[in-house]
């Protein structure tokens, strides 16, 4: 059974609260905290991107630079950095946007998103979040001549090299696969699991494909999220801290020692991410600046002005 993890205060009244489960994993692996349902699969979402990452260096996928592997991991906002870093990785393959199989969108970042509409440009496949992910597949494909139009297929040749990364990494059985918003297959992982990947890859030795993507993703918050996103303002407040994000409220991470943790809101609402995740690494020890510890506190504004709290229920781990 889940259990409250995070409170919306207004105006000194309990407004609301985020149910989920959370668990932490010590360095060796064994749980320290758990929450929850913890150890029944849930789709991560794109908390499985670093995961992928790993299944794509091992397939032959060759990124030029620590950007282009970040971008690879990335759920991104579609600014002109990112959108930059996927043509160019489109390029080197020899291959267009119209190759990109993932859904045409609009960027997700405000600012960009407003160029976009008051430029009267349509919809496009590189500005969707998982474009980058989609753009290094097509690479590793390539590399090994496999069908670039038929990716997406769970028995593709690369996307069995994916589920059998993930299967190893996380420890999980394999089980039966979802669709992701992106239309790749996604992979089943309990919290505990989830969290045990995570703390593999950033105890991994250095330059093994485990590594290389921890480091990109930590080199490269920005890439990996957006301006203001919660992983971009996260990784460089905690140094060595490698988290990752996911659609309906998944969130996982490790610190440089192996610690780890995962969790899942029920309800998928990403206000309760930051404050819960910030609440979190000072449980475990984290040494924050006063401007750092207000991430665990987020607002609640009425009018324009601060009326409430958005934070962690205390004592709840």
């Amino acid at each position: 059974m889940s259990v409250e993890l995070v409170e919306v205060v207004r105006s000194g009244f309990r407004e609301c609260v985020h149910r989920g489960s959370l668990v932490v994993l010590s360095p060796d692996g064994s749980p320290s905290v758990e929450v929850g349902e913890v150890h029944t699969p849930i789709y991560p979402r794109s908390t499985n991107k670093p995961m992928q990452a790993v299944a794509l260096l091992r397939a032959g996928f060759v990124p030029t630079s620590t950007e282009e592997l970040a971008i690879a991991s990335a759920s991104h906002e579609g600014e002109a950095a990112h959108v930059e870093l996927v043509e160019q990785l489109l390029g080197r393959t020899g291959l267009d946007e119209s190759r990109l199989l993932c859904p045409p969108d609009l960027p997700a970042n405000e600012q960009a998103r407003a160029e976009v509409i008051a430029a009267g440009a349509p919809r496009r496949p590189v500005y969707m979040n998982c474009s980058g992910k989609h753009a290094a597949m097509l690479a590793a494909c390539v590399a090994n001549e496999w069908p670039t139009d038929s990716y997406l297929d769970p028995a593709h040749p690369l996307q069995r090299i994916v589920i059998e990364t993930i299967a190893e990494l996380s420890g999980e059985p394999e089980t039966e696969l979802g669709i992701d918003g992106c239309g790749l297959p996604i992979i089943p992982v309990s919290l505990t699991n989830l969290a045990r990947a995570f703390g593999r890859l950033v105890t991994a030795d250095p330059g093994s494909p485990e590594r290389s993507v921890a480091d990109a993703i930590r080199a490269h918050p920005r890439l990996v999220s957006g301006t203001g996103r919660d992983d971009a303002r996260l990784m460089p407040a905690v140094p060595g801290l490698l988290c990752k994000a996911g659609a309906d409220g998944v969130h996982a991470g490790a610190l440089p020692d192996g610690t780890a943790f995962a969790f899942k809101i029920d309800d998928g609402h990403e206000r309760a991410r930051l404050p819960l995740t910030a609440a979190l690494l000072h449980r475990l020890g984290v040494n924050w600046s006063e401007d750092h510890a207000a991430l665990a506190s987020q607002p609640v504004l009425g009018g324009n002005v601060r009326v409430g709290t958005i934070r962690a229920i205390p004592g709840v781990f």
